[in-house]
This record gives structure tokens, sequence and C-alpha cells, in this order.
């Protein structure tokens, strides 16, 4: 199974549309068999690439902090597994994932950087 993060310094990046980069992580058996970072420098907020992007990678579930409402839906609608609210280094992040401690039925839209949006965050 590939799983896909926005990555920073090691960690997941808390916004998923202004990450530079992603991880790209391919794991069996409950490790980590194979990584590789991915530029997306130039789709920063490019919801549809961000998601061709992690198609073009074989990702089958992206797991990130914050993600906002239009790139949720673009990940979703590209049969991306999503899962947000993950923090922490990417290996804590990948073994949680592995112990089913991710809950992915709990996905909620947040964008929190854009102030005049209030809270950005959109709950079903």
């Amino acid at each position: 199974m590939k799983l896909a993060m926005p990555y920073e310094h090691g960690k997941v990046n808390q916004h998923f549309g202004r990450s530079r980069e992603f991880i790209v992580v391919d794991v069996e058996d409950g490790t980590i068999k194979d990584e590789k970072i991915v530029s997306a420098d130039k789709l920063q907020h490019n919801h549809e690439g961000l998601a061709g992007l992690m198609r073009s990678e074989n990702v089958d579930v992206v797991i990130t902090g914050g993600i906002g409402g239009k790139a949720l839906i673009a990940l979703e609608e590209s049969g991306l597994k999503v899962i947000s609210g993950a923090s922490g280094s990417i290996e804590e992040v990948v073994s949680s994932f592995v112990r089913g401690e991710l809950d992915a039925s709990k996905v909620a839209a947040c964008c929190n950087h854009h102030g005049e949006h209030g809270d950005g965050c959109h709950h079903d």
C-alpha cells in the first residue's frame, strides 16, 4: 500500500495545499519498504494537480494534517482515501496508520491560514 503525506522537515506538514514536497511511502507487512520525496512546488493550491500527482505515484491513501474543502474533494473524486488530523514525524504517523489508529471516517476539511474565512472548518 502506498501512502502520501505533505512533508516538511521530516514531519507531516499541517497544510496540504501549501506543501512543496510530499513523501510517498510504500508499506508492506506493517513496515516501510520504500520512500521517496516528490516535489509539488509548482502545484501549490492546484487541487486537481495535487490529486493528479498522487494518482501518478499510485498512492492509495493521503494522510495530512489540515486540508481545505476543495483539495479534499479533488482527492476523493480521484478515488483516494484521505485521512486528516495527523501530526508528528513520518515514522510516527505511518506506525499509527499501520496500527489502525488513524480514523478516515472523521475527515474534516480545515484550512486555517486564511483569516478572512473564519475558522475554515467544515464538518458534516
